[in-house]
C-alpha cells in the first residue's frame, strides 16, 4: 500500500544557540507545529546534552512534493558542507541516516547473494575517506600530526586539563535539578537491614526477614 503524501514538505536548519553548530535536515508533515528539530546521530546528542530550549529551528523552504525536497538536499548537503566542523550533518543530503528501512534493505540484499550489501558497504567506505580527507585538509590535521610526529606537540588526552565553562556548568546543573527527589530517587523508601553479618535494602512497606533488623553492620 502507497505512502499518504503529508500536507507539507520542507529544509530546515537546527541550530545550537550555544555552540554555534547547525544541522540541516529535510521534514514533511500534516502539522508544522510538531515540534520536529531533527533526527541526526550528533543534533540528538547536542539537544540532550545542552536542552531542547537553546537550539533554533529555522524552515528555510518549503516543496510541492517529497521527492522535490529530497532533490534540494542532495544539493545543499554535500561533502564540502559536512566536512565543515560547525556541520553537525554526518551523510549527504538525499540518504539520510540508517533507517529501519535501510536495515531491512541491507538484510533483503544479504538473503540474496550479498552482492547489493557489498557494494552498499564499498560506497560508505569511499564516501568516508572523501569526507575526511575534506575535512583534515580544512581543518589542518595533517600539519598538526606532523608536528606530533616530531615532538612539536603534545596529543591531548580527552578532557585532561580543560574545564566546563561557567555557561555549561549552569546548563548541566539545571538539567539535574528535580531529578533525584522523592520518587525519581532509586533509593526512595528504602531502608538499611543486617542480620549481624551481611547488609541490604529492603523497602519500608516489606516485611522484615527473619533474624534480620534495621541499621547496618560496620566491617572493619
Amino acid at each position: 500500500m502507497p505512502r499518504k503524501q503529508k500536507k507539507y514538505h520542507y529544509l530546515y536548519k537546527t541550530t545550537n544557540n550555544l555552540s554555534g553548530k547547525y544541522y540541516y535536515g529535510m521534514h514533511s508533515t500534516d502539522n508544522l507545529n510538531d515540534g520536529y528539530h531533527g533526527s541526526g546521530k550528533r543534533l540528538r546528542y547536542s539537544i540532550n546534552k545542552y536542552g531542547k530550549e537553546n537550539h533554533t529551528i529555522e524552515i528555510l523552504q518549503f516543496f510541492s512534493s517529497r521527492q522535490e525536497l529530497i532533490n534540494k538536499e542532495k544539493e545543499l548537503i554535500n561533502l564540502n558542507e559536512i566536512a565543515k566542523e560547525e556541520c553537525m550533518n554526518l551523510m549527504v543530503g538525499g540518504q539520510g541516516g540508517y533507517t529501519h528501512k535501510n536495515k531491512k534493505n541491507h538484510l533483503d540484499a544479504a538473503k540474496k547473494g550479498g552482492q547489493s550489501l557489498k557494494k552498499r558497504l564499498q560506497e560508505d567506505f569511499i564516501f568516508r575517506k572523501q569526507f575526511l580527507d575534506i575535512r583534515k585538509k580544512n581543518n589542518g590535521i595533517d600539519k598538526y600530526n606532523e608536528d606530533v610526529k616530531n615532538g612539536l606537540r603534545k596529543v591531548s588526552n580527552g578532557f585532561k586539563d580543560k574545564k566546563h565553562s561557567d555557561l555549561t556548568k549552569k546548563i548541566m546543573s539545571n538539567r539535574k535539578k528535580n531529578t533525584c527527589i522523592g520518587i525519581k530517587n532509586s533509593q526512595y523508601e528504602s531502608k538499611w537491614i543486617t542480620n549481624g553479618i551481611d547488609n541490604k535494602k529492603i523497602k519500608k512497606y516489606e516485611i522484615l526477614p527473619k533474624n534480620w533488623f534495621y541499621g547496618r553492620t560496620i566491617k572493619n
